[in-house]
This record gives C-alpha cells, sequence and structure tokens, in this order.
C-alpha cells in the first residue's frame, strides 16, 4: 500500500499537544524529528550509541503522520489547519508549514512498536507492551500490559506519569473513580489493579474506548461496555464494582453527567488538553462527593493560569501543584 507523508514543521513546545490533536482526528501515530537532547531514562532505556556531539536544539520540530492515499488528503490538510489555528492562540506553533510527499510501502503504521520498551512510570509500576518480555524486579511490582494502537497515551509521557503519581497517592482502595478522556485505558486499569471499586473510563473516540477494552483484558480485568447514559446508570445502580469504558462526551452530553451521579465519585483524572480540562472542571464537581479529589494533567504550562483560575472559580482547593518538564498536573479537592 502507497501512503502519503505529511510533514509539518512545529515547535517543540507544541510537538505533544499536536500528536494528541492528530490521534484525535484518526491518525495512527506520528514520527517527532527534533533536536532535543535525549534524557539520561530516554538513553537507558535506547540499545544504541549516543553520538558525543548533536546539534544544537533550536526549538523546532518536525512531525511526520501518514495517511492512506484514498482516505482523502484535502480535507485532512484542512482540518489540521483548522486545528492547528486554534491551537496557535494558546501556544507557539511556529510556521505551521505542510509539507506532502508519497512513501514507500511500508507497515507505517506498527513500526513504532520497535522503539516501546518496558519501562517504571512510578516506583512499583511498570508499563510492558504486550509483544516485549519482562521479568518482574520484586513481589510487589505492578507490571500493566499495553497495546495503545491507536489511541493516544502509552504511559511514557510526563503527563500521565503525573497523572498516575497522583492516583498512586489518593486513591484508597474501594473508591469509585472517572477516568475523563481514558485513551488507552492505563489510568483506569491502574486504578482497578491498585484496588478502586467502580472505575468509569469515558473517551469521545470509540477506536480509543475499543482498545482500552482489549488492554483490560490482558490484564486479567473484566470490563462492562455500557451503550448509552441509561445502561451505565442502571450498571452504577446495582452497586456492584466493575470496570467500565464507554465512548461519550461529558462535556456536552447531560445525560452522560447524570447517569454517572451527583456525589458519586471520590475521585476523577483528566489527562487531556487544557482547553478541555477548563470547562470540565464546572462539570466534575457535580460528579464529585464533597472532599472528593480532581487530578488534572494534559496542561501546558502556558496555560496553567487559566486552569487555576477555572478550578477555583468552581469550587475546588488546589492542593497539589506538580510539574514535570512543560507539563503541570493540578491535583484540586471539591470544597
Amino acid at each position: 500500500m502507497k501512503w502519503i507523508k505529511i510533514t509539518l514543521e512545529t515547535t517543540t513546545e507544541a510537538v505533544e499537544l499536536i500528536s494528541s490533536m492528530l490521534s484525535d482526528l484518526g491518525i495512527e501515530g506520528v514520527e517527532i524529528e527534533d533536536k532535543v537532547p535525549l534524557s539520561k531514562e530516554e538513553q537507558e532505556r535506547l540499545f544504541i550509541d549516543i553520538p558525543a556531539e548533536t546539534e544544537a536544539d533550536d526549538g523546532i520540530a518536525l512531525v511526520n503522520f501518514y495517511i492512506d492515499e484514498s482516505a482523502g488528503l484535502n480535507a485532512i490538510l484542512d482540518k489540521v489547519r483548522a486545528e492547528l489555528s486554534s491551537m496557535s492562540e494558546y501556544v507557539s506553533i511556529g510556521s505551521g508549514k505542510l509539507t506532502v510527499s508519497e512513501t514507500e510501502d511500508k507497515d507505517w503504521i506498527n513500526n513504532w512498536k520497535q522503539f516501546f520498551k518496558p519501562f517504571k512510570v512510578y516506583d512499583n509500576i511498570v508499563i510492558k507492551p504486550t509483544w516485549e518480555e519482562y521479568e518482574k524486579s520484586s513481589e510487589d511490582e505492578l507490571v500493566v500490559e499495553l497495546d495503545p494502537g491507536i489511541s493516544f497515551g502509552t504511559g511514557s509521557h510526563e503527563t500521565t506519569k503525573l497523572c498516575i503519581t497522583g492516583i498512586k497517592k489518593y486513591l484508597k482502595p474501594g473508591m469509585t473513580m472517572l477516568d475523563a478522556g481514558s485513551g488507552s485505558g492505563i489510568l483506569s486499569i491502574i486504578a482497578k489493579m491498585l484496588g478502586a471499586g467502580r472505575v468509569i473510563g469515558i473517551d469521545i473516540d470509540a477506536i480509543a474506548a475499543s482498545s482500552a477494552v482489549e488492554n483490560a483484558g490482558v490484564n486479567n480485568l473484566d470490563t462492562l461496555v455500557p451503550a448509552g447514559p441509561d445502561e451505565l446508570s442502571d450498571i452504577l445502580c446495582s452497586g456492584n464494582d466493575c470496570l467500565c469504558f464507554m465512548t461519550g462526551n461529558i462535556l456536552k452530553d447531560e445525560a452522560l453527567i447524570k447517569a454517572i451521579g451527583e456525589g458519586s465519585l471520590d475521585i476523577a483524572a483528566a489527562n487531556i488538553l487544557a482547553e478541555v480540562i477548563i470547562p470540565l472542571t464546572g462539570i466534575i464537581g457535580y460528579n464529585l462527593k464533597p472532599g472528593g479529589i480532581f487530578i488534572t494533567s494534559g496542561i501546558i504550562n502556558t496555560a496553567g493560569t487559566q486552569v487555576r483560575e477555572a478550578l477555583i472559580r468552581n469550587g475546588f482547593d488546589i492542593i497539589e501543584e506538580n510539574r514535570m518538564n512543560d507539563w503541570l498536573s493540578f491535583i484540586a479537592r471539591k470544597l
């Protein structure tokens, strides 16, 4: 099969946001070219020699992605340009230049797997791709099997690590948790493996929800897949512990918000973009119990002030503000 290669010139600051945006548009994986030096952790995970000298980081990144030649190039380019225009209001996207070329016949969709190796995301939590072997280093080590497929979230990114750290700290056995924007299901799966009672993972992308169900199965976790708000309500009203993944838009579907229930959640996690977290703060407060914990991540540092103000405005007390490189995580308690 011939693939069309599209190269987007942008900034290193915007790379992760653009990767997430492309995933939302159904783009099945990206390649990043930049001059950012590898971290010590990244060097330890590679099986190659690192050149002694590299070019100085100039802040420019090339994001390469591939589409089937029959997928409708112009329509996809129009969508990407529209999303870039919106994104440029809160992050520098650089030139935003798009270059189109044709590639040779290769399995671009699966080539990335050779670079995804087992890694530690927390002191005793290890993410292991399903196709890799791994031997536990201790009895209390929690090994999570994962095949992210085309959904965003292998667990290696700073935003996911920040969320997992928050969940590990505040989740207690038997708690009810919402994972808003569940993607590959990594946060929901870890929460359930840590002893959560009822866990609800919701994503607007049906493919991501399907991937999450498969990943839960690999980790020997049973799942329920509600077809809509009414079915979710029935499941939750049963009072039984469960792990649910479903497709839905919690920002727009009032029936879904009511199905989750007023004051029903002990904890909620949202590892998504700041522009989604800001309106979400006005909704999650309805579903959280008084004193409930809201863990937010995926926030580029330039959007930190807006998210902080939205949390305070919607009745939350910020109890932690954590940072990894350019990314922020706010942990807030409902007043």
